[in-house]
């Protein structure tokens, strides 16, 4: 497709926020054969034929590093056509590539404007032609005053179209490489409006669901009247809408009514929201709707638990990673940020993956983040990914952060049997690793500034700032775990030796500067513990110590961990033998909890444990070194429980890479009553369920594979695929 490079075409303007360029050619066809239309931008576009939108992608070509590739897409159009005249419209918008964008909400990040790029290749009966951008190209007056991923739209529905000019092609070489998509973001569920209430002269609608998505005017139920739209994730106690935490993000539609008729959708900007603020207008039913978008997945993990609050938590992490599998893996979906964040991502990622099939989601984050690695000359990764500026080792290179290099690739080779990610990854994962081993240098430790286990109770975020390093050393431990082994597979000996050696290295550092004889770690630290369990120890009579230790602690402080070391509590407490300890802190009301959530009213997973306090207010301190709110009642990354749902109370966990066979091992609690789930694996479909009754708990298991069977009461079997059922 580098045909496409030569037809990029911009409008002659100055560059404005938010404007949006539209792009109209008109042609005729004849006994149409064959239609193909293939587009990219360097920002966001889309295209329509004969008012009919072509594809199903939201804000296409899509998010990547623009510097050094950008996506393209192909359709087959020719039913769009009809026979005579036709008319390819294209609405360019300036998306991540020039729009305001980042929590600093700069403009232009990588490009000065927007500027796009077509190809329409039609075979009928006058033979073969390409029709391309700017060739008897018209620009037409846009119908919007603004749009942008932040603030919103503003649209006029007055039908607009003159010609106001003609575009201008980029003469300038590109040497970025076009790819095609492999994701893409679309509407997915309908979202009605559950509840209206009139407050002053304003409508607070209530979806029911907090969730990432659009809203939907039907003008039928409007003349010419201008209607605003605010969008929040909560109310405040008057009943008024919550804003405080969207920062210096407007989330608000602005609609003026006219002769246009047809159902307006935003193009060029999406929301986090429950609940919309409707003025200007008197709200009817049918007037408003929303969708809920997010990257196209298919849906292979479901549970169902007779406890609601359990299956009230499970829904809600769902549609987490819903309303943040949006074109990357962003942190939230409603504020000045939403931005594909590497630590929200490798924590979520393996509950992720049993929910969706998210596969090739990853692989194209991936892709972006080794291309951002090979424009800063560490091999750092950057605590978002597509990278916007020089990664350095600051605020934007952290452990926890940068270590998805290895986390996701490893956990797609484990959880989809992906033969090829670590492969594909390994060079991407040495240029990290070696950037750690020079930093850590003769001490084989990183002793230095990082965030730690980021939003953790108990302790402010400067205390967990100054005392990262046991939490942060544990995830070096892990990269070189991984890299030796990777380059093991891939016959790399001279690189198996080097990493192996610096892993013993470490280790012994690790457990000499963090870890008591008496098996206490790092002075008692709740998120250490698990960090080292999960990472550093080895087996033996130090592990052992450290977890009664952490068990203890457990029991004295609750539940204290932040993003990093909550994905590893549950399962850690489970190895420990403490299984009915795990279930305590799974099923506690009080806060911090993930019950505690549920009692508050959530729909989705929320940024902080105290989100919102005891008292019903918002917790509103502020981010280090800034005045701005940051408080998120749609954050995925405690979530990741999800992850404890299939793997110990399911008890479905790969054996061998993809599922090649099973292990299957549930842990069953009476307080939930009866659960039941499944998971479509690479290897197949595989159903789990237990449920109490009188004479004990009935365990059933449908297997496609192999699977090695662990019983709550010790029982330990080897069975081939079928169905099976046992009662302990």
């Amino acid at each position: 497709m580098e045909e496409l490079k030569r037809h990029f075409i911009t409008s002659d303007r100055e560059y404005r926020e938010g404007e949006v360029f539209v792009y109209e050619q008109k042609f005729t066809v004849k006994d149409v054969k064959k239609a193909v239309f293939t587009a990219t931008a360097l920002g966001v576009y889309e295209a329509e034929i004969n008012g009919v939108k072509i594809g199903k992608q939201m804000f296409a070509p899509g998010y990547s590093y623009y510097p050094r590739r950008v996506l393209y897409q192909t359709y087959e159009v020719s039913a769009l056509l009809r026979e005579g005249a036709n008319t390819l419209r294209v609405y360019l918008g300036q998306g991540w590539y020039c729009g305001r964008f980042l929590c600093e909400n700069k403009t232009q990040i990588y490009g000065e404007k927007p500027a796009v790029s077509w190809i329409l290749k039609i075979e009928d009966a006058a033979g073969v032609r390409d029709i391309v951008s700017g060739e008897q190209t018209d620009e037409l007056e846009s119908p919007y005053g603004y749009a942008g991923e932040y603030d919103g739209e503003i649209y006029f529905a007055d039908g607009r179209s003159a010609v106001i000019g003609h575009p201008v092609s980029i003469k300038n070489e590109l040497d970025f490489a076009l790819e095609p998509t492999l994701t893409e973001v679309a509407l997915q569920e309908e979202m009605e409006v559950k509840e209206a209430k009139q407050t002053g002269n304003v409508t607070i609608l209530d979806f029911g669901q907090n969730f990432a998505g659009i809203v939907e005017i039907d003008p039928s139920f409007l003349t010419n009247e201008t209607i605003t739209i605010r969008h929040g994730e909560i109310l405040n106690a008057d009943g008024s809408l919550y804003t405080a935490n969207l920062r210096k993000a407007k989330a608000t539609i602005v609609y003026h009514a006219g002769a246009e008729k047809k159902k307006y959708r935003p193009r060029f900007t999406y929301m986090g929201f429950r609940y919309m603020e409707l003025s200007g207008v008197d709200y009817q039913s049918g007037m408003i709707k929303a969708y809920a978008i997010h990257t196209d997945m298919k849906r292979t993990g479901y549970f169902s638990c007779e406890n609601p609050m359990v299956q009230k938590l499970y829904e809600n992490q769902v549609w987490g990673q819903k309303s943040n599998y949006v074109e990357v893996p962003t942190d939230c979906p409603q504020r000045d940020e939403r931005m594909g964040y590497t630590g929200d991502g490798q924590v979520f990622a393996r509950t992720g993956a049993y929910n969706f099939d998210t596969n090739d989601f990853w692989k194209n984050f991936l892709r972006d983040l080794e291309l951002g690695q090979l424009d800063n000359t560490e091999g750092y990764v950057c605590a978002t990914v597509p990278q916007t500026g020089p990664a350095g080792i600051g605020f934007i290179s952290m452990l926890g952060w940068g270590n998805a290099v290895t986390i996701l690739p490893e956990m797609l080779y484990q959880q989809f049997g992906d033969e090829e990610a670590l492969p594909r990854q390994y060079e991407s994962m040495k240029l990290f690793v070696e950037a750690e081993i020079r930093k850590m240098g003769k001490k084989n430790l990183w002793i230095g500034p990082s965030l730690g286990d980021w939003l953790a109770m108990g302790k402010g975020i400067a205390w967990q700032a100054m005392h990262n390093n046991p939490v942060s050393n544990a995830f070096i431990v892990h990269d070189l775990k991984v890299i030796s082994e990777t380059a093991e597979r891939l016959g790399k000996k001279a690189d198996a030796d080097r990493y192996r050696r610096q892993l013993e290295a470490t280790t012994k550092a690790y457990i000499e500067k963090f870890v008591s004889k008496k098996g206490i770690v790092a002075k008692d630290y709740q998120s250490a513990y698990i960090m080292a369990l999960k990472f550093v120890l080895p087996e033996g009579e130090l592990r052992e110590l450290v977890k009664k230790n952490f068990a203890a602690n457990i029991r004295k402080n609750g539940l204290q961990t932040g993003f990093f070391a909550t994905e590893h509590l549950l399962p850690l407490l489970v190895e420990a033998g403490e299984t009915e300890l795990a279930y305590d802190i799974l099923l506690q009301e009080g806060c911090p909890g993930w019950m505690y959530q549920i009692k508050c009213g959530a729909t989705t997973t929320w940024e902080r444990w105290d989100a919102l306090k005891p008292d019903g207010t918002v917790n509103e301190e502020k981010m280090a070194g800034s005045g701005d709110n940051m408080v998120s009642f749609n954050h995925y990354a405690f979530g990741s429980v999800g992850e404890f749902y299939y793997q110990y109370i399911l008890g479905i966990k790969p054996q061998k890479p993809g599922f090649a066979e099973l292990h299957f091992e549930p842990y069953p609690d009476r307080r939930l009553g009866g659960v039941s789930g499944s998971y479509l694996s690479r290897a197949g479909k595989i159903e789990s369920s237990w449920k109490y009754e009188e004479d004990g708990c009935h365990i059933s298991l449908n297997t496609p594979v192999k699977s090695e069977v662990v019983l709550p009461n010790g029982q330990r079997e080897t069975v081939e695929e079928g169905t099976y059922q046992w009662l302990c």
